[in-house]
């Protein structure tokens, strides 16, 4: 018998408020046409005044609980990935496990900026399969609205808000590629590109600072890298992208996501695409994008996914998991 960590419940939560591309007509020089066929994106959310990231998280995780038929109580260990956290510290993690009224077990954050997910996902896979934790709610949450630079066109239009939520649970599998749960994982990081994308603010500023990066220059990394780390990924598992039902990529950019599934030779009709109606939200765009595709009807029980992301560090990686 293997261990494995397999989805025992899926959650998501978004703001209420819904801003449209055309809001940000009257504060800078864009347009609803500018920003679609750049971007994929038509609205985001924005979190309310006084709305913290743990604030997301929590609802997430309630959400994903209730699907699982649990209650904070049977949770070992909570992981949130997020680059926007309440306060340099506590941990987001801490604020979740008091709001839920978590007693017992252990939290703590992961921060990979948008590849957050999936390195807290890896992270809570590790821990199940050592025994530290028998169920994990693995959360990504963001308020990315509050690190923009409402000046710059190139990046304040791409991001929003919001939470999406995991619970793994340590279950006995035969230890092949037909077993539900994680069945392999692909990590990475190059710091030397650091510059093209970060927030120039933080204890060496005495500021929050604003997010600030190089396009083209992501997005010639991007697809490279994301192509790169499924595949291998794929390969740990003994599996090909011939026999996965659904990618389900870090929801940044409509071409980013379009031409990571070319270089896979996947057809955009097994991608989960939810860029349109959220933007980026970094760190929970990929559990908000199970979460949709689990509520639509596309994702079912028994599905080959992959996941996969990039954000700032470099920090990129996959997860191969059977739903």
């Amino acid at each position: 018998m293997t261990i494995r960590a397999t989805v025992k419940g899926v959650g998501h939560y978004l703001p209420d408020r819904v801003v449209p591309n055309a809001e940000f007509e009257a504060i800078i020089e864009t347009s609803d046409e500018w920003i679609r066929s750049r971007s994929g994106i038509e609205q985001r959310h924005f979190a309310a005044e006084g709305q913290m990231t743990s604030d997301l998280a929590t609802r997430a995780a309630v959400a994903a609980l209730a699907d699982a038929g649990l209650v904070a109580g049977d949770i070992d260990a909570i992981i949130v990935a997020t680059s926007t956290p309440d306060l340099t510290f506590p941990s987001v993690a801490t604020m979740v496990q008091a709001a839920l009224g978590m007693t017992r077990g252990y939290a703590f954050d992961v921060q990979a900026v948008c590849a957050g997910f999936v390195y807290a996902l890896t992270t809570a896979n590790a821990l199940i399969l050592s025994g530290q934790a028998n169920r994990a709610l693995v959360i990504g949450a963001e308020t990315f609205s509050r690190l923009m630079n409402w000046k710059d066109r190139g990046t304040c239009v791409l991001f929003g808000d919001g939470a999406g939520a995991l619970v793994l649970e340590a279950s006995d599998g035969a230890g092949t590629a037909a077993d539900r749960g994680i069945l392999s994982a692909d990590l990475n990081s190059d710091g030397r590109f650091r510059d093209i994308l970060y927030v120039n603010g933080g204890t060496s500023t005495g500021t929050t600072g604003h997010l600030v990066m190089e396009g083209k220059e992501v997005f010639r990394h991007a697809i490279e890298k994301l192509a790169e780390t499924a595949h291998h990924a794929l390969e740990k598992a003994g599996l090909t992208p011939d026999d996965v039902d659904w990618i389900v990529p870090h929801q940044a950019n409509i071409r980013i996501i379009e031409g990571t599934a070319k270089r896979m030779q996947v057809s955009m009709d097994r991608v989960i695409v939810t860029v349109q109606d959220h933007g980026n939200t970094s760190a929970a765009s990929i559990p908000l994008a199970l979460s949709v595709g689990k509520a639509r009807g596309q994702i079912k029980p028994g599905d080959l996914l992959v996941t996969e992301a990039i954000g700032g560090g470099l920090a990129w990686g996959s997860v191969v998991l059977r739903w």
